[in-house]
C-alpha cells in the first residue's frame, strides 16, 4: 500500500474540527485556481476563435493559395495565363487540394447619380465557390455564371451600396481605365458584408466573362487559379509544393504572402495568450503554495510523529504533495466547470458583442477544443503540483521532539 498516498487522501477528505485555520484559506486558494483556470480556458478559446473567424474572412477573398503571372505582384490589373494547364491535373489529384477556380482582376471606378468610388472588379466563373459570400449576403442573391455568355450582374459591399445609395435591383455605371477606356452598366444582384472594411470597400464580384471581353481575351484565357486547401496547418508545405510544380513564367503567393500584415496581426495574439496563462498559473500556484503552508504548519505535530516513526523526510514531503496535487485537482474541476459554462453561454447565445469596424466582427468568437483544454489541465496540474515543492522543504527542519511538544 502507498502509505503516503494514504495519508494524503485522509488529509484532503478530513473533516477534523481542528483545521478550522486552514478551512478558509484553502476555500481562497482553491477559488484562485478556479476563477484562473476558467480565464486561461476562455482566453485561449477567444485567441482561436479570433484568429480563425478573421483567417477564414480574408481567405474568403483570395483563397488558401493564387497562381498568376509574376508581373502580378504590385498591380490589380490581370495578365492573361492559358485556362488549360498540365499542372492542374496533378493539383486536382492531390488529397490535401480541396478546390481550384479560375479569376481575373481589374481596377474601375464606379459611379451613381452624385457619388463615384474606386474598386478592384474580381471576375469570377462557373467554378468559383460562393459559400462564403452567401454567409455574408444581407439582401439579393449571387448571380449564376453561364461558359457560353457573360452575365451582366454583380455583387458589391454593403460599404460601396450605402457609399453609392444603391440597392438591389438598381444599376451601377463603371469605368474601366485602358486605351480606349470603357464604360458597362452592371445589375446589383447581391449585397454582403464580411466586416472587413478594407476589403469589402475595395472588391466588387462580377463574371470573369466581362474582365475577358474588357481585355480582349478569349475564353481559354483567365487572370489566374486560386487554390482551397484542406488544412491551413500544411499552407506553408501545400505552398511550396504548388510553386515548384507550376512553370517558371508564373508565380504561386500563400494567403500569408499576400497579405502579411494581416497575419502577422493574428500571430501576435498568441503572445497574449501566453501572457495570461503564464500569469494565471503563477497565481495560481502562489495561491496554493499559501495554502500548503499553512497545513504544514497546522500538521507540524503529525509530520514529528512519523519522524519519530522512522519516516524520512522525503517520504513525508511526498504526503503533503500528493495532498497539493488533490487540491489542485479540485480547483481544476471547477474552472472546467466555469470556463467551459461561459463558453457554452458566449458559442450559443453571443452575448458579448464588438465594435464591427474595429474588431471585422461584431462579437466575441469563441472556438472549443478538446486537445487544448487536456493540454491546459495537465500543464497546469504539473506546474502547480511542481511549485509545490517548495513549501515542502519546511518539512525538513522541522525536528521531532519539538514538533510532538508542539501543540
Amino acid at each position: 500500500m502507498n502509505l503516503e498516498l494514504f495519508i494524503a487522501k485522509r488529509l484532503a477528505y478530513s473533516k477534523d474540527k481542528k483545521t478550522f485555520t486552514s478551512r478558509p484559506i484553502i476555500r481562497i486558494a482553491l477559488a484562485g485556481v478556479a476563477i484562473g483556470f476558467s480565464v486561461m480556458i476562455i482566453a485561449v478559446s477567444i485567441v482561436i476563435g479570433f484568429k480563425e473567424e478573421i483567417r477564414n474572412k480574408v481567405i474568403g477573398f483570395g483563397s488558401h493559395i493564387q497562381i498568376s503571372n509574376y508581373d502580378e505582384n504590385n498591380s490589380y490589373e490581370s495578365r492573361p495565363i492559358d485556362k488549360e494547364q498540365k499542372f492542374l491535373q496533378v493539383l486536382k489529384n492531390d488529397k490535401e487540394i480541396k478546390h481550384i477556380q479560375v479569376f481575373a482582376t481589374k481596377p474601375a471606378i464606379v459611379k451613381s447619380a452624385d457619388q463615384i468610388e474606386g474598386v478592384v472588379c474580381k471576375g469570377v466563373g462557373t467554378d468559383f465557390d460562393w459559400k462564403y459570400f452567401k454567409d455574408h449576403l444581407t439582401s439579393g442573391k449571387i448571380f449564376s455564371s453561364q461558359d457560353s455568355t457573360s452575365s451582366d450582374s454583380v455583387v458589391i459591399s454593403e460599404i460601396l451600396a450605402k457609399k453609392l445609395k444603391l440597392k438591389v435591383g438598381d444599376d451601377l455605371i463603371t469605368f474601366f481605365i485602358q486605351q480606349p477606356p470603357r464604360a458597362r452598366r452592371f445589375h446589383i444582384a447581391g449585397i454582403y458584408n464580411t466586416g472587413l472594411e478594407e476589403f469589402d470597400k475595395l472588391y466588387m464580384f462580377c463574371d470573369i466573362g466581362q474582365i475577358q471581353k474588357l481585355n480582349d481575351w478569349n475564353r481559354s484565357q483567365v487572370g489566374g487559379y486560386e487554390i482551397a486547401i484542406q488544412n491551413f496547418d500544411n499552407l506553408d508545405q501545400i505552398g511550396d509544393n504548388v510553386y515548384n510544380l507550376i512553370p517558371s513564367e508564373l508565380n504561386a503567393r500563400t494567403i500569408k504572402d499576400l497579405y502579411p500584415q494581416i497575419f502577422d496581426w493574428l500571430g501576435l495574439q498568441n503572445i497574449n495568450a501566453i501572457i495570461i496563462i503564464t500569469l494565471m498559473i503563477v497565481v495560481s500556484g502562489m495561491n496554493m503554495i499559501s495554502a500548503l503552508l499553512i497545513i504544514i504548519l497546522e500538521r507540524v505535530n503529525m509530520i514529528g510523529m512519523l519522524k519519530a516513526l522512522g519516516s524520512p523526510n522525503f517520504s513525508i514531503r511526498k504526503v503533503f504533495i500528493y495532498l497539493a496535487g488533490f487540491l489542485t485537482g479540485k480547483g481544476l474541476l471547477w474552472g472546467n466547470v466555469i470556463g467551459l459554462t461561459c463558453i457554452f453561454i458566449q458559442s450559443y447565445f453571443k452575448p458579448i458583442q464588438l465594435d464591427e469596424s474595429s474588431y471585422y466582427i461584431s462579437y466575441v468568437p469563441i472556438v472549443f477544443s478538446w486537445s487544448y483544454l487536456a493540454i491546459l489541465n495537465l500543464g497546469t496540474l504539473l506546474v502547480c503540483v511542481v511549485m509545490m515543492t517548495i513549501p515542502t522543504l519546511i518539512i525538513t527542519k522541522i525536528k521531532p521532539l519539538s514538533a510532538i511538544r508542539y501543540s
